[in-house]
């Protein structure tokens, strides 16, 4: 008979499991600092003894990680699918920027759609929510808070997929783009223009997905990451055109 003897689950396995989940989930994310161990414990309502070992546990397997005088957090490592070397390469060279572009509108298009579906109400109040705050940060006319809200945008849709392959895929992408490998995303919410046409697509896409339409929410992330990328690829023409005319301009003041 496959049966086998019922064991009551230690206190540190539990403790283990929970953190474990949190992290696959994306709610713990990289980086994120622990509450200290005595809030945690009493969070968790197990002894500081089990709290430790679970903690060691997980420090070993690479999960978190401790910082002399700072506390315990979760591994920055989760955060990057990408080794240092293919980061440079892909820093490097215009070809990488433009297939991050294609893969992130294949992806998120997909993503919209799961969320459209399967979102729960309070995906779909996050999601409209940080809209809101993208208003008021457009109003305030600061790029940076611009660029920061536009990624938790987008994560938030991802997250709303409830897919965890997906999410930490995603979620290694946004690192590199906050890190500013393939471009500075601060930069394109600086022109009055493109300020306002990003705003505008991203209130299509919430307007789609708070009405659940999925067809609609893929269509909205796709236009506006076809937006961004004619938006790169003409900042990149410029940028060409500019050096042709200075290598001119040289010219000329050289003869004269």
């Amino acid at each position: 008979m496959p049966f086998r003897p019922v064991h009551s689950e230690k206190l540190a396995a539990a403790v283990v499991r929970q953190i474990e989940e949190l992290i696959l989930r994306g709610i713990l994310r990289p980086g994120e600092r622990l509450p200290a161990e005595r809030e945690l414990s009493e969070r968790l309502g197990v002894s500081r003894p089990s709290l430790r070992e679970a903690v060691s546990d997980l420090q070993s397997r690479g999960l978190l990680s401790s910082r002399a005088g700072a506390g315990i957090f979760v591994t920055e490592a989760l955060g990057s699918a990408f080794s240092d070397t293919l980061v440079q390469l892909f820093a490097r060279h215009d070809e990488a920027v433009f297939d991050y572009l294609s893969f992130r509108r294949d992806m998120e298009g997909l993503a919209a759609e799961r969320a459209a579906t399967h979102g729960t109400e309070t995906d779909l109040r996050v999601i409209g929510e940080l809209f809101g705050q993208m208003e008021v940060a457009h109003g305030k006319r600061n790029p940076a808070d611009e660029a920061r809200l536009d990624a938790d945008f987008h994560l938030a849709i991802i997250e709303a997929g409830h897919n965890v392959i997906m999410l930490h895929m995603m979620r290694s992408m946004y690192q590199l783009l906050r890190e500013g490998v393939f471009y500075n995303r601060s930069v394109m919410f600086k022109q009055r223009t493109t300020r306002e046409a990003l705003l505008d697509q991203h209130r299509a896409i919430n307007t789609a997905l708070q009405a659940r339409d999925p067809k609609a929410a893929r269509a909205a992330v796709e236009a506006h990451l076809s937006y961004v990328e004619d938006a790169l690829a003409a900042d990149r023409q410029a940028e060409r055109d500019e050096d042709i005319a200075r290598q001119r301009f040289e010219r000329v003041r050289t003869k004269g």
